[in-house]
């Protein structure tokens, strides 16, 4: 009776806490929603900040956030499942793996911060200045810019992927393997044709989580790339054709926010534009991992399809 009665009490604290994450939640966005849906409209969204970002648009910093977003998927997503076919399919259960994982499980706790200024003494002042002496180029590689930024992100974002893989590989059960060994296969072979298409939508879940934890961090892109007021796009062209430079500077959603709540001489002005920055990240932020999430759901479909 007494268990009985345990139990029931934790399933209802459960229920309460959940509860509670869910209206805070609905109150956070209420107060998003109700103070910056009336800033948003195709001027706000087009165009380019004015006046010291007091005035104009938010579309220079739409198109870094997306840019960046994108460029830190490129770089994580194969270092990262990478690094979990290694640890799952060939390292095995010694020394070496343990070392690694519990290097993995720091990296997760480690604050944005400090990654931030990582990036800027390594990928920067580092590998940046050492191209430049090499290869001669004046002051390009050395300077912040959106690769640095978006590898410090890579880096920050790295631990998510890496468990997530590994759950994903794990999943999928060790006799189909087996099967593949028994008909010849090599271990890549299997591990390319077999467990991959399997752990497909949890790899997939890991790039939902880092475009969750990366689309909204500032600490890590303060030094490495943003910049403050920067109404161009970050674009060059090649053979006529307009591409991003990954070697130019931008302006960021979550980094906009942070210099409107902080520097602005008039936080009562600049305020509506808060709140409707706010809310085209958590809206472009939603439809990012929406389409990751309907990728996944598409690849579950053509999973039980095929099987």
């Amino acid at each position: 009776m007494n268990r009985r009665a345990l139990g029931t009490f934790f399933e209802g604290l459960c229920r309460g806490l959940t509860l509670l994450t869910a209206f805070a939640l609905i109150a956070i966005l209420a107060i998003i929603v109700g103070n910056g849906a009336s800033v948003i409209t195709w001027e706000f969204l087009s165009s380019a900040p004015t006046d010291g970002m007091a005035h104009g648009g938010i579309f220079p910093a739409i198109f870094g956030t997306i840019c960046i977003t994108l460029l830190m998927l490129l770089m994580v997503l194969p270092l990262g499942v990478g690094a979990a076919i290694y640890l799952v399919e060939y390292a095995g259960r010694g020394l070496g793996p343990r070392i690694i994982r519990a290097a993995v499980n720091n990296l997760a706790g480690v604050p944005s911060i400090v990654c931030g200024l990582f990036g800027l003494g390594f990928f920067i002042l580092f590998v940046g200045r050492n191209l430049d002496r090499v290869l001669q180029t004046g002051l390009l590689f050395g300077q912040p810019a959106m690769l640095w930024a978006a590898a410090t992100l890579a880096i920050l974002v790295l631990p998510v992927v890496i468990v997530s893989t590994e759950e994903a590989l794990r999943a999928v059960p060790r006799s189909h393997r087996e099967a593949g060994f028994a008909l010849g296969a090599t271990r890549w072979r299997v591990v390319r044709q077999i467990v991959l298409p399997q752990a497909y939508p949890g790899i997939l879940t890991g790039a939902i989580l880092s475009i969750s934890r990366g689309a909204g961090e500032t600490a890590p892109i303060l030094f490495t790339g943003c910049a403050y007021f920067l109404p161009r796009l970050p674009l060059t062209h090649v053979f006529g054709v307009p591409m991003v430079n990954p070697l130019d500077q931008f302006m960021e959603l979550s980094y906009h926010i942070f210099i409107m709540a902080t520097q602005s001489t008039d936080a009562q002005l600049t305020r509506p534009i808060q709140y409707g920055t706010t809310l085209v990240l958590v809206a472009l932020t939603f439809a990012l991992n929406l389409t990751a999430i309907i990728a996944r759901n598409r690849g579950r479909r053509q999973q039980v399809t095929a099987s």
